[in-house]
């Protein structure tokens, strides 16, 4: 042994005992102990949500749109259905811009104009979207045309969960014989094309909202009835379902208290998803004219009106365009991130 080791060995043992701590040994306890905190499906579907940035995104954009379409209800720059016709077809003049198509003037003849002075458009009066054929505020009529959009939408949303979840549980838990008869009903109603109820909803209804949500609520349904009987017989038989029939739980009961929570992201996604599709219906409708009637708007009739004017007045038409494109853009990425959101075997 050399005479450093020799010297280290006396210096540990210089040293006192009181001076060394007994290492604690790994325990059960600890390494069974809980390191992230406890989360349930829903807590965790809104954590693994944050992490998609488009759907964040979309969740933001929907939220401040919503919120400027029932802010406008009760405070708009004009009124929405008040005409002048010595403001027709002005162009959009905002304050503070001095950028060609935004600060009221317009090419007519090869040479700038300013088409506010030439109206007499006291001063003070900005039309921010400029007006249409008839003198009415576009900008205005914008934020009614999303309110009444919006409005369609969410109610064809509120028949689809209505309709069809009550009638997907009650075929999937049934089964048999009223199963196949109630899907052989659903193939009948699914072949009949929308237009063609539409314009027999026509014939019951005046043109406008109750005759399109009366459209809706016939076909529209359908999808989110399969995907709710598919989910439902999926899960009938289960061990928990199977332990509350044996318990004595009545069928009601099994579908709203053990097999409707289960299959609510389903409905969720699915519900998501239908709100475009019916905001794009109700502009199609509106579009062609068999839609909403004028002084009420709509983005498919501002659509329909700036496709008239669409080769000398473009604006009219794009901005219409933008707002119903950016709507369904952000409901189908929210619906995309929901549905990546509730599937657990999705990789983060």
């Amino acid at each position: 042994m050399t005479n450093s080791a020799q010297l280290n060995e006396k210096e540990v043992a210089a040293i006192p005992i009181s001076s060394f701590e007994p290492l604690e040994k790994s325990t059960t306890e600890k390494r069974e102990e809980i390191a992230m905190p406890s989360l349930t499906f829903m807590q965790d579907s809104w954590r693994r949500l944050k992490k998609n940035k488009a759907a964040v995104l979309s969740i933001i954009l929907l939220a401040i749109i919503i919120a400027i379409s029932i802010v406008t209800i009760f405070v708009s720059p004009h009124n929405p259905t008040a005409q002048n016709v010595k403001y027709t077809n002005l162009p959009p003049k905002i304050p503070g811009i001095n950028i060609t198509g935004l600060n009221g003037y317009a090419e007519v003849g090869g040479k700038l104009v300013d088409k506010y002075a030439q109206a007499n458009v006291p001063d003070g009066t900005y039309f921010f979207l400029g007006t249409d054929s008839l003198g009415r505020d576009l900008l205005s009529r914008l934020f009614m045309g999303t309110r009444v959009s919006l409005l369609i939408a969410f109610i064809a949303a509120l028949l689809d969960i209505v309709f069809g979840v009550t009638y997907g549980l009650i075929s999937g838990l049934l089964g048999g014989r009223v199963d196949n008869i109630m899907q052989r009903f659903l193939e009948i109603i699914s072949g009949i094309p929308n237009l063609v109820v539409m314009i027999l909803m026509l014939v019951v209804f005046e043109p406008g909202i109750p005759s399109i949500v009366a459209a809706m609520a016939i076909t529209n349904w359908i999808p989110m009835a399969r995907i709710v009987r598919a989910q439902t017989m999926k899960l009938k038989d289960q061990e928990f379902v199977l332990a509350a029939t044996t318990l004595g739980e009545t069928r009601s009961k099994i579908a709203f208290k053990h097999i409707l929570p289960n299959i609510s992201s389903v409905i969720i996604i699915q519900m998501m998803f239908s709100i475009p599709s019916a905001i794009f219906f109700e502009a199609f409708l509106s579009f062609i004219g068999l839609g909403l009637r004028p002084p009420v708007a709509s983005l498919g009739t501002l659509l329909s009106d700036g496709y008239k004017t669409f080769l000398f007045l473009p604006y009219q038409l794009w901005v219409p365009a933008v707002t119903l494109s950016v709507i369904m853009i952000g409901f189908n990425l929210l619906a995309d991130g929901l549905r990546d959101a509730f599937d657990p075997k999705m990789k983060e």
